[in-house]
């Protein structure tokens, strides 16, 4: 059998054998991986009423806002993202009611983002399903494929200098 890398390589093979592809046996799977994800995360959420950037956001704001929340310029860090995106973002979410711009006591020049009643039930309800629904995505792989995979992606990562959420 194989997969579509494993044609993609194939054909450069037969068309440029004096270049080695093997660097696309790994990059074009995580490209194409990541695009296949990507599709079934945003049925996912499209299902629960969402956008995957809304989920993001939500998720954001429930594990490191607390109760005060954060700035707009963490999140904008966090969500890897224009400062004119991370505004609209939030200007969408507050629109839904899931989410409300509030005063830094520290600064008052500064606001925060931070989740609302709704938001925070919205997140806590759906963090589950979709923790499950990734289960489901990796259902292909054993626990100890996934140690090892999981140990390789971040050595690449680390590599690569991701190793920070800004």
């Amino acid at each position: 059998m194989g997969d579509a890398v494993d044609l993609i390589t194939e054909h450069w093979g037969r068309e440029r054998p004096d270049v080695d592809v093997s660097p696309m046996h790994i990059i074009g799977r995580i490209t194409r991986l990541s695009r296949v994800l990507e599709q079934d995360l945003k049925r996912f959420f499209a299902g629960h009423g969402l956008e995957f950037w809304e989920f993001d956001v939500l998720a954001t704001l429930r594990r490191s806002g607390g109760e005060q929340g954060l700035t707009a310029g963490a999140l904008n860090r966090a969500a890897m993202v224009t400062s004119g995106a991370i505004t609209n973002r939030i200007d969408r979410l507050a629109a839904k009611g899931l989410v409300e711009r509030v005063p830094c006591p520290e600064d008052r020049r500064s606001i925060r983002v931070r989740l609302t009643t709704e938001g925070r039930e919205l997140i806590d309800e759906l963090l589950p399903l979709h923790i499950a629904n990734e289960q489901r995505l990796l259902e292909a792989l054993g626990a100890q494929d996934r140690e090892e995979l999981t140990a390789l992606l971040r050595r690449l990562a680390e590599a690569l200098g991701d190793t920070k959420l800004d």
